[in-house]
């Protein structure tokens, strides 16, 4: 998915620590992040909520004049954004609460900044998944929605087996997805047997979306282990 339009979900951050909230700003901000705001406590928190609308919520659970507990249940009753606990409180019966409330995530103090940026896109992946987008590799564009290949203004339409397959791929753009799982997306709960099937569709399918299928660029065999899609941009 494309990393900008994730980048620019409004995201609100929740803690009484001044030092806590410029330091997650920064974090964010230099990974690219465009649309953050703050709030020191319950109170500001839900005058930012009415004003902005926030997309995402990373809120401490130790707040002056309440608890992230009692905001989140407050603010549940009318909006569904994701919620990310970030909190000094570590304990079982904490993270219990934040999950059992719907929580999409809870992390302890003191974290590494890597961690934290992977788990909000991770959160925001889940949670803002466009579908049917137009998806551009390196020689071709995947209109989903039209289930055709866009390549050198021809369009090229895909079967029922190509799309499936090529969905799965794009659901985890970037990384391997194994032969079985691929198996198991075009043929269903008893995919063995199927792996010249499988072999057979990505060389149409490279057919469809490469400039040369023989050298594929954007459809990338990881030896002994399955397929990569690389997206160069989504929308």
């Amino acid at each position: 998915m494309e990393l900008s339009y994730l980048k620019s979900k409004r995201i609100l951050l929740v803690d009484d620590e001044q030092e806590l909230l410029d330091m997650v700003v920064s974090i964010l901000t230099e990974d690219g992040f465009t649309n953050i705001h703050t709030a020191s406590n319950v109170k500001e928190a839900m005058s930012q909520i009415k004003e902005y609308s926030p997309e995402m919520v990373i809120l401490d659970v130790m707040l002056p004049d309440g608890s992230g507990f009692s905001l989140m249940e407050q603010v549940r009753k009318e909006q569904d954004y994701p919620v990310l606990f970030l909190t000094a409180r570590g304990e079982e019966e904490d993270k219990w609460k934040g999950f059992s409330l719907g929580a999409d995530d809870y992390m302890v103090k003191p974290f590494l900044p890597k961690e934290l940026l992977f788990r909000v896109m991770a959160i925001l992946r889940r949670s803002y998944k466009r579908e049917n987008p137009l998806v551009k590799l390196h020689s071709s564009t995947i209109d989903f929605s039209r289930a055709e290949v866009i390549k050198a203004d021809e369009h090229i339409p895909l079967t029922a087996k190509e799309h499936e397959l090529l969905s799965a791929l794009y659901r985890n753009a970037g990384r391997i997805v194994t032969i079985d799982t691929l198996c198991e997306a075009a043929w269903g709960d008893n995919p063995y047997g199927y792996e010249n099937s499988l072999m057979a569709h990505i060389r149409r399918i490279r057919e469809k979306i490469e400039e040369n299928p023989s050298k594929p660029v954007s459809l990338v065999t990881i030896k002994g282990l399955g397929y990569k899609l690389i997206v160069e941009r989504e929308w």
